[in-house]
């Protein structure tokens, strides 16, 4: 005798499928967190212009894809490309000044003030970033309409999993008060806050240690 199955719209939903991203996905990915950035205070602080903020988002989300995370660090995206999370671990070296020389694609964006508030922000960002090793979330976007959805949850999970297993901290900067509760659900405590000029954003410094195997 067959159970009945429930109906689907009762059904538990399936588990979303998390696999390590390629080259070949750093187009799409960054078209994805464009979107997902689009709203977000530092992209506005930056990228004033809203007519041209998701174009200059792409260019930078891909080059940060393709000539930062993808061959030295860590990126992890879902079956179906509905978000990403750009992880460096301990063993990759932090931005060095050829690392901006290939920001240039971006710079168009960045004329006057912009410019400064970019190497401004970078400068405090990295002078804040504690120097212990640990594993930095560089950046974690959802599709917005994937948003809600467990899609960051399940990126997150991947590397936290294995943070936990190494002993490992990690470190990221949220730019939204309102992500900060969904770090700490992670595990992630606020350190401190930056606060950047100009009437500029605040960041949320978050530190997680790691938790034994049985939390």
């Amino acid at each position: 005798m067959q159970r009945a199955m429930p109906p689907a719209s009762r059904r538990p939903p399936a588990p979303i499928q998390v696999r390590r991203a390629g080259l070949e996905d750093a187009r799409p990915l960054a078209s994805v967190l464009a979107r997902a950035f689009e709203d977000d205070p530092v992209a506005v602080y930056l990228f004033t212009h809203s007519r041209t903020r998701e174009r200059a988002l792409r260019r930078f989300f891909g080059i940060q894809l393709a000539h930062g995370y993808l061959p030295a660090g860590e990126v992890w995206t879902t079956e179906d490309l509905a978000g990403a999370a750009l992880w460096a671990p301990p063993s990759k070296a932090r931005p060095t000044p050829r690392d901006l020389v290939q920001m240039l694609p971006v710079l168009p964006y960045l004329a006057g003030r912009r410019m400064l508030r970019a190497v401004s922000m970078i400068a405090r960002m990295e002078a804040l970033r504690p120097s212990e090793e640990h594993w930095y979330l560089a950046t974690l976007g959802t599709e917005p309409q994937r948003q809600g959805q467990g899609v960051g949850s399940a990126l997150l999970r991947r590397v936290l999993s294995r943070c936990d297993e190494e002993g490992m901290p990690a470190y990221l900067e949220s730019s939204k008060e309102r992500n900060v509760p969904f770090y700490r659900r992670h595990g992630f405590e606020v350190m401190s806050e930056l606060h950047l000029p100009r009437e500029g954003p605040t960041l949320w410094l978050m530190w997680r240690e790691a938790r034994p195997p049985s939390q």
